[in-house]
């Protein structure tokens, strides 16, 4: 009897994860892997060179909260395939996970080739056959299945096929040329581009709590904010583009954004700090001396963004003065003009539509034999290791379909 031949387009997260768990769970099929560049290079570079393998979040309800685009959809596939479940994989793969502060969830080497030298042994050892530089130029529906034409004039039978192809728009028009609309493919995770001098001279500094506010569309984050070169970034401003990221790209990347510095305080709250200030340190200048919970070199920036010259006095400072430095502490406006990514490991919104994807097996529901998984389906997370977790989810359960029967 010939052995079930199943190809996955796509060497990145997904397509690998999808290759193992098909070829582990179906010994008998036969599994290609091919990947028209270098295979796992998102892998390499996320986090930093650490990978953020996935998130500290064990409940279905509370994950699936976490993906701007794609939450709905993935309730079910959590309850069957969750970061338990990653977290025991690279266990019994010998890679062990340790979890951060924030909940994030890297390999305890803190180097992505851990996770990388593991998905390439774990897919050799399950017979996985993999083509690297094997770029894919056209499907074909036959009677059995597929013909995957490659760039090099070779074919490849498949009787079973699973795109995993993250953004790449070859991939989408291979999705739509075996009848799949696709949802126009926007960036996402993204910082915001401010145009302010005074603030770029601060490049490096970090507030740990901030609060970020886009006022159209109306969305907000908590979280902590950090000083660029060209504005501002951290997991408050990433997961807020994220939210935002197709009314933002509407919009060209022009919008108003209100920050609260200080979200755990009151205005009245910091309104007394100020006043008491005023009467304990009356000699001190504005700039010499910062009451509040934020770094020095920022808090002269808010002083000169509220007009008030940090070489007054404490005890010059008039309530016109106070109210302006409440402001800029609870209400700062910054205008949005443009975005910057990560050119190597940004996430796009967009892809397959979700309603054409039956999520038990990520198979299509418009043409029996195609399969879906990872980031080719319009499914994005937010920063910290969910963009991973689905790849690793809706990989799994691709894998563990498309090899039975």
């Amino acid at each position: 009897m010939q052995s079930l031949q199943v190809v996955v387009i796509g060497g990145g997260a997904a397509g690998f994860w999808a290759a193992i768990a098909c070829a582990e769970a179906h010994p008998q099929a036969q599994v290609t892997l091919l990947e028209a560049r270098q295979p796992l290079a998102k892998v390499r570079i996320s986090g930093g060179g650490r990978c953020n393998v996935t998130h500290a979040c064990f409940e279905p309800a509370t994950l699936v909260q976490q993906y701007p685009r794609g939450g709905k959809a993935l309730r079910g596939a959590f309850t069957r395939f969750q970061p338990k479940d990653t977290i025991a994989w690279f266990a019994r793969h010998g890679v062990q996970l340790k979890t951060e502060s924030d909940g994030r969830m890297f390999p305890i080497t803190d180097d992505s080739e851990t996770i990388v030298s593991c998905l390439l042994q774990a897919a050799r050892q399950a017979g996985v056959e993999i083509y690297t530089a094997s770029p894919v130029q056209q499907l074909e529906q036959t009677q059995r299945g597929f013909e995957v034409l490659l760039k090099s004039g070779r074919h490849l039978p498949a009787h079973r096929l699973l795109l995993a192809t993250g953004s790449s728009p070859q991939g989408h028009e291979l999705a739509r040329g075996l009848g799949h609309s696709i949802e126009p493919p926007v960036p996402s995770l993204f910082t915001f581009n401010i145009p302010d001098l005074n603030l770029h001279e601060l490049a490096g500094v970090a507030v740990e709590t901030a609060e970020v506010k886009l006022l159209t569309p109306k969305l907000e984050q908590l979280g902590a904010v950090l000083v660029t070169h060209w504005g501002l970034s951290g997991p408050a401003v990433l997961k807020l583009s994220a939210w935002g990221a197709r009314i933002l790209h509407q919009q060209r990347y022009r919008a108003e954004l209100q920050i609260n510095w200080l979200p755990t305080d009151t205005l009245e709250s910091s309104r007394q700090v100020l006043l008491t200030t005023k009467l304990q340190q009356p000699k001190k200048t504005l700039a010499g001396f910062c009451p509040v919970e934020l770094p020095r070199r920022f808090w002269q920036y808010l002083v000169s963004r509220a007009e008030v010259d940090p070489e007054r006095r404490w005890a010059e400072l008039s309530k016109l003065q106070v109210q302006a430095l409440l402001r800029e502490l609870h209400q700062g406006r910054y205008q949005i003009q443009g975005k910057s990514i990560f050119k190597d490991e940004f996430v796009t919104c967009g892809g397959v539509r979700l309603q054409e994807v039956d999520f038990k097996t990520m198979q299509s529901r418009l043409c029996p034999g195609l399969f879906f998984a990872g980031e080719v389906l319009d499914i994005d997370g937010v920063t910290g290791g969910f963009n991973f977790q689905s790849a690793w989810t809706t990989g799994w359960l691709a894998g563990q379909a498309i090899g039975a029967g």
